[in-house]
């Protein structure tokens, strides 16, 4: 999938739960995190091929943090887009329901 792919279907999960819940951090949380652990996972895997010998066992810590596994710029990408794309969804949900919101009527239950 590509960056474009990732924003679309991160947003569109988004939207889902947003509606769904009236919460729209929480639609920002589910399919950006969805997306950086499926990067981070591949970032892991290539780090047991890079510095494990093949091994998870043999492989640092820390070795997803390492620059070295994080070889070309789509790999960041892939992680990054939706996440922007998703906050500033949320941002956009948030402030219209903000402003829709009459003024004797905010923060009453």
């Amino acid at each position: 999938m590509s960056i474009v792919e990732h924003t679309v279907a991160a947003v569109g999960i988004e939207a889902i739960v947003g509606k769904a819940t009236s919460n729209w951090w929480a639609g920002t949380v589910l399919p950006t995190g969805y997306f950086l652990g499926r990067e981070v996972a591949q970032a892991e895997y290539r780090g047991i091929e890079t510095f494990g010998d093949d091994h998870r066992s043999n492989m640092p810590w820390n070795a997803v943090f390492d620059p070295r596994v994080w070889t070309t710029a789509d790999q960041t990408a892939n992680w990054l887009g939706p996440l922007v794309a998703c906050i500033g969804v949320a941002l956009l949900a948030t402030r219209n329901a903000a402003q829709s919101t009459p003024r004797g009527q905010q923060g009453r239950d």
